[in-house]
């Protein structure tokens, strides 16, 4: 197959899922392409699309507004702005699938979802489309999109899709897709060697998504309260390069708190702690499941991420709590009762699907190769 994949600069979530599908493809020998869909417009409206996605993250209060002003005008019926929005660029792509011969499209966001439906609506779609979704719930306007296949998340959400008046016959719940490292738990002690770290102490990891999402300074002052020299405090800031100064200036009297940036050693991190906290993004709490760690939801995004943090606490696949002395009790907890972590990890692998990319390829290949598909869930 040749198979053109396109996702949007608005989180790293996204395009992880994007290229977990993109990575088992190339896999099984086909072909593809990455795409940012907004860069077919120009790389400056790309930038620009992500620079206010940046800012509204990063305030909290105006970021729930919006998600709630979406959820009460999103309607099957009638077409929204991000519609009309994301339409004006639809001849772009329309001549992208035409000069390169995609035999299917593959999205994991919203925005190309929408553009094709505007392609398809006047008849110039001619390949079948398939949409990823990457948070535990229907994200507002997932109902105005036609794409032929929709990958949920999980069985427990057909239902949600389905009261927005989503064809239960396009639904497909084979779990968010993540890449091959996530997919098994690797030697906690391998890994700790790879990255200097302690053998025998604690390690507690931060991760604050790939914006450098939230206000973590209390969480680290309650583990450091609560351990003192006795465990490893590692944190993520992702993109954030203003929160990564601050927490070393606050950090200083503190060796054994490591302040990390950006870093594709995400895997090895995972496998070398003994829990990780993280606002409740899809994508990451998804990878963390997958693998296993024991899992601790700190304060979400207001809109998506506060649904993602219910239905894995909900399912014990995580705890949730939004105040830090909270947090450091859990992760005290997790480390010195083995049967939580037990519990924990049974729930997660109950509830997620490691095979997720590969059942999606699948579902490429017989989509391309046969209008009947048989529906799979996990």
């Amino acid at each position: 197959m040749n198979v053109l994949i396109l996702s949007c600069r608005t989180g790293e979530g996204h395009n992880a899922a994007a290229r977990a599908v993109a990575e088992t493809l190339r896999e099984q020998g086909d072909t593809c392409e990455f795409l940012d869909v907004l860069s077919l417009v120009s790389s400056n409206v790309s930038k620009k699309v992500e620079k206010t996605y940046v800012l509204t993250t990063r305030v909290p209060s105006v970021f729930g507004l919006l998600y709630k002003a979406g959820r009460a005008i999103s309607t099957p019926k009638h077409k929204s702005p991000v519609y009309w929005a994301n339409r004006l660029y639809r001849d772009k792509l329309y001549e992208h699938l035409i000069s390169r011969s995609f035999d299917a499209v593959v999205t994991s966001h919203l925005f190309p979802a929408e553009v094709l439906t505007s392609l398809k609506r006047e008849n110039r779609l001619p390949v079948k489309t398939l949409a990823i979704a990457t948070d535990y719930t229907c994200i507002p306007f997932w109902e105005e999109t036609e794409c032929d296949y929709y990958i949920l998340p999980h069985k427990d959400l057909v239902e949600e899709f389905r009261k927005k008046q989503m064809p239960k016959e396009k639904l497909y719940p084979l779990g968010i897709p993540v890449s091959k490292p996530f997919r098994t738990r690797g030697s906690r002690q391998e890994a700790r060697e790879i990255l200097g770290l302690p053998s025998r102490l604690p390690v507690f990891l931060i991760m604050t998504g790939s914006m450098g999402y939230g206000r973590i300074e209390d969480t680290i002052q309650e583990l450091v309260n609560l351990y003192g020299s006795r465990a490893v405090i590692v944190v993520i800031c992702g993109n954030n390069a203003k929160l990564k100064e601050s927490l070393e200036n606050q950090c200083k009297g503190h060796p054994n708190v490591i302040i990390q940036g950006f870093t594709k050693k995400i895997p090895l991190y995972m496998d070398a702690c003994d829990v990780l906290f993280s606002k409740p993004g899809g994508l990451t709490s998804t990878e963390a499941a997958v693998k296993g760690v024991p899992l601790i939801h700190t304060a979400p995004i207001p809109g998506c991420e506060n649904r993602n943090a219910a239905f894995f606490a909900r399912r014990g696949m995580s705890y949730y709590c939004q105040e830090p002395a909270q947090q450091a009790k859990y992760a005290k907890l997790l480390c010195e009762n083995q049967f939580l972590r037990f519990r924990m990890a049974e729930a997660q692998r109950r509830n997620t699907n490691a095979g997720s990319a590969e059942e999606i390829c699948g579902l490429l290949r017989q989509a391309v190769g046969s209008d009947e598909v048989t529906s799979c869930m996990f």
